[in-house]
């Protein structure tokens, strides 16, 4: 190990033994900060800022050094089994590189690998995975096999298919029944993107980000007159927000 490494890992090591907060955390309290970071990271990059790539990179490397710490004193493994385990991927992963194959038959050779752990063809998709992201990979995966639609005519009349069946069940009142269809247009609306060659979480970050950003807009015109969001009308903020939808593509 690097003595940069080194150093990091017994500068941690000395916070979980006297930070109280550190101290008591375990895997399963801490794998809302594993997500955090990694879209923190996310944003990072989007952002194209370099330094704050860098922090994020940081946090979430930390977060790798607090579960390699935690599984050490449960005497589990330890992070230099994480680093062993990487490189093992790394080479098993690109014979190409290592050995002669191309980089076509690793691909299938490693899907091939992956696929023999599994019990079932749709086994070891993350279920923390974000719920559109997850929607996404089951459909590839599925698709791989030929369970697909031939083309996006056949998405659309699903759709159309999943709203008629999401009116019925408005009409019959059930609650659960309404929760089932409504998750079949998600499903189906996913898919639909699929076929556009859409990312349909992307999507939808990028339209939660116009929102936010319109909605901004709105309030920051309603300040300028001297109102607050509590004292406008619906109709004033309704005109704000079609405005601020003019700056969509700018």
């Amino acid at each position: 190990m690097s003595c940069i490494l080194e150093e990091l890992i017994k500068t941690f090591e000395k916070v979980r033994q006297n930070c109280p907060w550190d101290k008591k955390q375990t895997h399963e309290s801490l794998t809302k900060y594993v997500l955090e970071e990694a879209y923190e990271l996310v944003d990072a990059i989007d952002s194209k800022d370099k330094d704050a790539i860098k922090e994020e990179l940081a946090d979430l490397l930390l977060q790798v050094v607090f579960h390699a710490q935690i599984a050490k004193e449960n005497n589990e493994f330890d992070i230099n089994d994480v680093f062993e385990l990487l490189i093992k991927k790394l080479v098993e992963r690109h014979p190409h590189v290592f050995g002669n194959e191309d980089p076509k038959a690793v691909l299938e050779n490693w899907e091939h690998k992956k696929a023999e752990k599994r019990e079932y063809f749709l086994d070891g998709i993350p279920k923390s995975m974000c719920a559109l992201m997850r929607c996404q990979k089951i459909q590839d995966r599925m698709a791989k096999v030929g369970f697909d639609f031939e083309n996006v005519n056949q998405v659309k009349e699903k759709l159309k298919e999943e709203f008629e069946e999401l009116e019925e069940a408005l009409e019959n009142g059930n609650f659960q029944d309404i929760e089932h269809e409504f998750g079949d247009i998600l499903i189906a609306i996913v898919e639909y993107g699929r076929f556009l060659g859409i990312n349909a979480e992307k999507a939808l970050q990028k339209a939660n980000d116009r929102m936010v950003k319109r909605f901004n807009f709105v309030e920051k015109s309603l300040k300028n007159e001297g109102k607050s969001l509590k004292d406008a009308s619906l109709e004033e903020m309704d005109t704000y927000w079609k405005e601020a939808k003019k700056f969509d593509y700018e």
